[in-house]
Protein backbone atom coordinates (compact mmCIF):
# COMPACT_ATOMS: atom_id res chain seq x y z
CA UNK A 1 0.00 0.00 0.00
CA UNK A 2 1.31 3.43 -0.95
CA UNK A 3 2.12 6.00 1.71
CA UNK A 4 -0.70 8.31 0.57
CA UNK A 5 -3.22 5.46 0.83
CA UNK A 6 -1.99 4.50 4.31
CA UNK A 7 -2.16 8.13 5.44
CA UNK A 8 -5.70 8.54 4.10
CA UNK A 9 -6.80 5.38 5.93
CA UNK A 10 -5.18 6.43 9.22
CA UNK A 11 -6.70 9.91 8.97
CA UNK A 12 -10.15 8.40 8.43
CA UNK A 13 -9.71 6.19 11.48
CA UNK A 14 -8.66 9.18 13.57
CA UNK A 15 -11.56 11.32 12.39
CA UNK A 16 -14.15 8.64 13.16
CA UNK A 17 -13.39 9.01 16.87
CA UNK A 18 -13.35 12.83 16.92
CA UNK A 19 -15.90 14.74 18.97
CA UNK A 20 -16.59 18.45 18.61
CA UNK A 21 -18.37 21.05 20.69
CA UNK A 22 -21.15 22.35 18.45
CA UNK A 23 -21.29 26.06 17.53
CA UNK A 24 -23.14 28.42 19.89
CA UNK A 25 -22.44 26.17 22.87
CA UNK A 26 -20.39 27.41 25.78
CA UNK A 27 -17.40 25.23 26.59
CA UNK A 28 -16.76 24.30 30.21
CA UNK A 29 -13.70 22.27 31.12
CA UNK A 30 -13.05 20.73 34.51
CA UNK A 31 -9.58 19.66 35.53
CA UNK A 32 -9.08 17.34 38.50
CA UNK A 33 -5.87 16.35 40.22
CA UNK A 34 -5.03 12.69 39.60
CA UNK A 35 -3.92 10.92 42.76
CA UNK A 36 -3.67 14.21 44.66
CA UNK A 37 -4.78 12.60 47.95
CA UNK A 38 -1.66 10.43 47.95
CA UNK A 39 0.46 13.30 46.62
CA UNK A 40 -0.54 15.71 49.38
CA UNK A 41 -0.22 13.11 52.15
CA UNK A 42 3.12 11.54 51.19
CA UNK A 43 5.14 14.00 49.13
CA UNK A 44 4.01 17.52 49.93
CA UNK A 45 4.25 19.01 53.40
CA UNK A 46 0.81 20.61 53.66
CA UNK A 47 -1.46 21.78 56.45
CA UNK A 48 -4.68 19.85 56.98
CA UNK A 49 -7.46 20.18 55.95
CA UNK A 50 -6.59 23.27 53.87
CA UNK A 51 -3.21 24.64 52.93
CA UNK A 52 -2.72 28.22 51.74
CA UNK A 53 0.31 27.31 49.62
CA UNK A 54 -1.59 24.56 47.81
CA UNK A 55 -4.60 26.82 47.25
CA UNK A 56 -2.39 29.55 45.81
CA UNK A 57 -0.81 27.04 43.43
CA UNK A 58 -4.31 26.08 42.21
CA UNK A 59 -5.18 29.76 41.71
CA UNK A 60 -1.94 30.41 39.83
CA UNK A 61 -2.52 27.36 37.63
CA UNK A 62 -6.02 28.57 36.77
CA UNK A 63 -4.70 32.07 35.99
CA UNK A 64 -2.00 30.55 33.78
CA UNK A 65 -4.67 28.69 31.77
CA UNK A 66 -6.32 32.02 30.99
CA UNK A 67 -3.32 32.87 28.82
CA UNK A 68 -2.56 29.83 26.67
CA UNK A 69 -4.75 30.63 23.69
CA UNK A 70 -8.36 30.02 24.75
CA UNK A 71 -10.86 32.82 25.33
CA UNK A 72 -11.52 32.07 28.99
CA UNK A 73 -14.28 34.12 30.63
CA UNK A 74 -14.35 32.73 34.17
CA UNK A 75 -12.52 30.24 36.33
CA UNK A 76 -13.42 28.54 39.59
CA UNK A 77 -11.21 26.43 41.81
CA UNK A 78 -11.86 24.42 44.95
CA UNK A 79 -9.84 21.65 46.51
CA UNK A 80 -7.88 19.99 43.65
CA UNK A 81 -10.19 20.97 40.78
CA UNK A 82 -10.41 23.86 38.33
CA UNK A 83 -13.39 24.72 36.14
CA UNK A 84 -12.98 27.10 33.21
CA UNK A 85 -15.68 28.73 31.10
CA UNK A 86 -14.58 29.27 27.49
CA UNK A 87 -16.50 31.72 25.30
CA UNK A 88 -19.03 30.13 22.97
CA UNK A 89 -17.37 31.84 19.97
CA UNK A 90 -13.94 30.38 20.72
CA UNK A 91 -12.82 28.20 17.82
CA UNK A 92 -9.46 27.03 19.12
CA UNK A 93 -8.52 23.63 17.64
CA UNK A 94 -11.85 23.77 15.75
CA UNK A 95 -13.49 22.90 19.10
CA UNK A 96 -12.13 19.35 19.06
CA UNK A 97 -12.74 17.76 22.46
CA UNK A 98 -9.61 15.61 22.24
CA UNK A 99 -7.36 18.61 21.65
CA UNK A 100 -9.02 20.77 24.31
CA UNK A 101 -8.67 18.03 26.92
CA UNK A 102 -5.11 17.05 26.11
CA UNK A 103 -3.71 20.59 25.83
CA UNK A 104 -5.35 21.92 29.00
CA UNK A 105 -4.46 18.82 31.03
CA UNK A 106 -0.88 18.96 29.78
CA UNK A 107 -0.44 22.68 30.44
CA UNK A 108 -1.96 22.47 33.93
CA UNK A 109 0.10 19.40 34.86
CA UNK A 110 3.36 20.98 33.71
CA UNK A 111 2.73 24.30 35.47
CA UNK A 112 1.66 22.72 38.75
CA UNK A 113 4.56 20.22 38.71
CA UNK A 114 7.07 23.04 38.36
CA UNK A 115 5.52 24.81 41.34
CA UNK A 116 6.11 21.87 43.71
CA UNK A 117 9.01 20.16 41.90
CA UNK A 118 7.01 16.93 41.92
CA UNK A 119 5.19 15.09 39.12
CA UNK A 120 1.59 16.30 39.43
CA UNK A 121 -1.03 15.21 36.91
CA UNK A 122 -4.45 16.64 36.03
CA UNK A 123 -7.13 14.96 33.96
CA UNK A 124 -9.58 17.06 31.97
CA UNK A 125 -13.15 16.73 30.70
CA UNK A 126 -14.94 19.05 28.30
CA UNK A 127 -18.64 19.81 28.63
CA UNK A 128 -20.95 21.53 26.14
CA UNK A 129 -23.44 23.90 27.79
CA UNK A 130 -26.12 25.40 25.52
CA UNK A 131 -27.53 28.29 27.58
CA UNK A 132 -26.95 30.73 30.42
CA UNK A 133 -29.21 29.05 32.97
CA UNK A 134 -27.43 25.72 32.66
CA UNK A 135 -24.14 27.57 32.94
CA UNK A 136 -25.25 29.11 36.23
CA UNK A 137 -26.46 25.71 37.41
CA UNK A 138 -23.05 24.19 36.68
CA UNK A 139 -21.00 26.67 38.72
CA UNK A 140 -23.52 26.72 41.59
CA UNK A 141 -23.29 22.91 41.64
CA UNK A 142 -19.51 23.04 41.91
CA UNK A 143 -19.73 25.56 44.73
CA UNK A 144 -22.21 23.39 46.64
CA UNK A 145 -19.79 20.48 46.17
CA UNK A 146 -17.06 22.72 47.62
CA UNK A 147 -19.17 23.43 50.70
CA UNK A 148 -19.96 19.76 51.33
CA UNK A 149 -16.36 18.65 50.83
CA UNK A 150 -15.06 21.44 53.05
CA UNK A 151 -17.38 20.57 55.93
CA UNK A 152 -16.48 16.88 55.71
CA UNK A 153 -12.75 17.66 55.49
CA UNK A 154 -12.83 19.82 58.60
CA UNK A 155 -14.71 17.11 60.49
CA UNK A 156 -12.32 14.40 59.30
CA UNK A 157 -9.13 16.19 60.28
CA UNK A 158 -10.56 17.47 63.54
CA UNK A 159 -11.23 13.89 64.62
CA UNK A 160 -7.88 12.63 63.33
CA UNK A 161 -6.06 15.34 65.29
CA UNK A 162 -7.96 14.23 68.38
CA UNK A 163 -6.84 10.61 68.36
CA UNK A 164 -9.32 8.87 66.05
CA UNK A 165 -8.01 6.45 63.44
CA UNK A 166 -8.78 6.91 59.75
CA UNK A 167 -11.26 4.01 59.87
CA UNK A 168 -13.00 5.30 62.99
CA UNK A 169 -13.23 8.80 61.55
CA UNK A 170 -14.66 7.68 58.22
CA UNK A 171 -17.25 5.46 59.86
CA UNK A 172 -18.34 8.25 62.19
CA UNK A 173 -18.87 11.01 59.65
CA UNK A 174 -19.86 9.23 56.43
CA UNK A 175 -23.57 9.06 57.35
CA UNK A 176 -23.82 12.31 59.31
CA UNK A 177 -26.11 15.13 58.17
CA UNK A 178 -24.63 18.59 57.63
CA UNK A 179 -26.20 19.90 60.84
CA UNK A 180 -24.57 17.06 62.78
CA UNK A 181 -21.19 17.83 61.24
CA UNK A 182 -21.51 21.48 62.27
CA UNK A 183 -22.36 20.33 65.79
CA UNK A 184 -19.36 17.99 65.85
CA UNK A 185 -17.00 20.85 64.97
CA UNK A 186 -18.65 23.07 67.58
CA UNK A 187 -17.95 20.43 70.24
CA UNK A 188 -14.25 20.81 69.44
CA UNK A 189 -14.40 24.61 69.59
CA UNK A 190 -14.72 25.25 65.85
CA UNK A 191 -17.48 27.46 64.47
CA UNK A 192 -17.70 26.48 60.81
CA UNK A 193 -19.38 29.79 59.93
CA UNK A 194 -16.26 31.67 61.03
CA UNK A 195 -13.82 29.75 58.84
CA UNK A 196 -12.29 31.53 55.79
CA UNK A 197 -14.76 31.80 52.91
CA UNK A 198 -12.30 30.45 50.34
CA UNK A 199 -12.19 27.14 52.21
CA UNK A 200 -15.99 26.81 52.12
CA UNK A 201 -17.03 28.44 48.84
CA UNK A 202 -14.02 28.10 46.56
CA UNK A 203 -12.32 30.89 44.62
CA UNK A 204 -13.38 32.72 41.48
CA UNK A 205 -11.05 34.01 38.76
CA UNK A 206 -12.38 36.74 36.48
CA UNK A 207 -11.16 38.06 33.16
CA UNK A 208 -12.23 41.72 33.10
CA UNK A 209 -11.63 44.67 30.79
CA UNK A 210 -9.92 47.49 32.69
CA UNK A 211 -9.36 51.09 31.60
CA UNK A 212 -5.71 52.05 31.43
CA UNK A 213 -4.09 55.43 30.83
CA UNK A 214 -1.18 55.85 28.49
CA UNK A 215 0.19 58.10 25.81
CA UNK A 216 0.26 57.99 22.04
CA UNK A 217 3.88 57.14 21.09
CA UNK A 218 3.69 59.40 18.03
CA UNK A 219 1.87 62.47 19.37
CA UNK A 220 2.61 61.99 23.11
CA UNK A 221 -1.04 62.84 23.79
CA UNK A 222 -2.75 61.00 26.70
CA UNK A 223 -5.01 58.11 25.69
CA UNK A 224 -7.33 55.72 27.51
CA UNK A 225 -7.44 52.10 26.37
CA UNK A 226 -8.97 48.81 27.53
CA UNK A 227 -6.90 45.82 28.59
CA UNK A 228 -7.93 42.40 29.89
CA UNK A 229 -6.74 41.59 33.39
CA UNK A 230 -7.27 38.53 35.56
CA UNK A 231 -8.66 39.11 39.06
CA UNK A 232 -9.08 36.71 41.97
CA UNK A 233 -12.21 36.72 44.16
CA UNK A 234 -11.61 35.01 47.50
CA UNK A 235 -14.93 35.97 49.08
CA UNK A 236 -17.63 34.64 46.80
CA UNK A 237 -21.30 34.95 47.59
CA UNK A 238 -23.27 31.73 47.95
CA UNK A 239 -26.45 30.25 46.47
CA UNK A 240 -28.65 32.98 44.90
CA UNK A 241 -26.05 35.65 45.59
CA UNK A 242 -23.45 33.63 43.69
CA UNK A 243 -25.89 33.11 40.85
CA UNK A 244 -26.46 36.86 40.53
CA UNK A 245 -22.70 37.47 40.64
CA UNK A 246 -22.09 34.94 37.86
CA UNK A 247 -24.84 36.36 35.68
CA UNK A 248 -23.29 39.83 35.90
CA UNK A 249 -19.89 38.43 34.93
CA UNK A 250 -21.19 36.32 32.03
CA UNK A 251 -23.42 39.07 30.61
CA UNK A 252 -20.34 41.23 30.00
CA UNK A 253 -19.37 38.81 27.27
Amino acid sequence: MKFEEIEALMRRNENLSEQYILPENFIVVRLDGKGFTKLTKEKLSLEKPFDQKFSQAMIDTAKYLFNIGFKVIYGYTQSDEISLLIHKDDNTFNRKVRKINSVLAGEASAFFSLRFQEICVFDCRTIAIPNLEMLLDYFCWRQEDSHRNSLSAHCYWTLRKNGFTAKQTTERIEKMHQSDKNELLFQYGINYNNLPLWQKRGIGILNLKVEKKGSNPMTKEPVVYLRNEVFVENELATREGYRIFLKEVFNKF
